[in-house]
């Protein structure tokens, strides 16, 4: 490693994400155990496989929305673990991680499910959004489409742990490449016992903010991790 200092980037919860089958709490438990720094919790929001109720008041799905990340934040508190917030925006089968928006933003944007994907991620990044396309090239019988909008993102998850093929992280990198688009990694964990836990990124310093993270990013300071299959 090139660094001290070991980050999730991409990890789901219980409490949020329909898919996530561990609390926030024993995700905050099992990243301090394996020694990360802290963690970026990117939950599923309501465009993809959200357990929040769709039927509920904006303000309502949005409060249940964060208390994966505030759960998770608590937990982080207490242990010495730093958490930060994101949310894994879905088109149908292409996927943006936001960082740098926080549960405001998202109280006071409730049309934002209502515009077109390119204008989201615009209308994100004028706010203040780094916007991350996550396993672009991702190939399951339940993805209805992929959409690819390079001139729209910040940067491409050129890693991303949970495949089980590694031609889809192959591809992102390509595609990165093509577009000179800055990369990043991820583990997508959804629970502590995930065969690939053990992605991310490590740093040469801490992330005080997520907008440390982001210029690490672009600036291609960060070893990325595969993850690891346990033994």
């Amino acid at each position: 490693m090139i660094g001290l200092y070991k980050y999730e980037t991409h990890m789901h919860t219980l409490e949020a994400s329909a898919c996530g089958h561990s609390t926030a709490a024993a995700m905050a438990d099992k990243y301090k155990a394996e020694g990360y720094t802290g963690i970026f919790v990117t939950d599923h929001f309501f465009n993809g496989n959200t357990c929040v109720p769709r039927d509920l008041p904006w303000e309502e799905r949005v409060e249940l929305y964060c208390k994966g990340y505030e759960h998770a934040k608590a937990r982080g508190d207490e242990i010495g673990l730093d958490v930060f917030f994101g949310f894994e925006y879905g088109d149908g089968g292409s996927d943006f991680l936001v960082y740098g928006l926080d549960k405001q933003w998202l109280l006071d944007n409730d049309d934002i499910l209502d515009m077109e994907l390119t204008h989201f991620l615009e209308y994100a990044r004028c706010c203040g959004g780094f916007v991350v396309h996550a396993h672009p090239f991702r190939d399951y019988e339940y993805i209805r489409k992929t959409v690819h909008c390079p001139h729209f993102v910040d940067a491409v998850e050129v890693i991303n742990a949970s495949h089980l093929y590694p031609e889809f992280n192959e591809r992102a990198r390509l595609y990165a490449q093509w577009y000179g688009l800055p990369v990043t990694a991820g583990s997508d964990a959804h629970n502590t016992t995930d065969r690939w836990f053990g992605g991310g990124v490590v740093s040469k310093k801490p992330f005080h903010t997520i907008s440390d993270y982001a210029e690490a990013v672009k600036n291609g300071e960060l070893e990325l991790l595969t993850g690891r299959i346990p033994g």
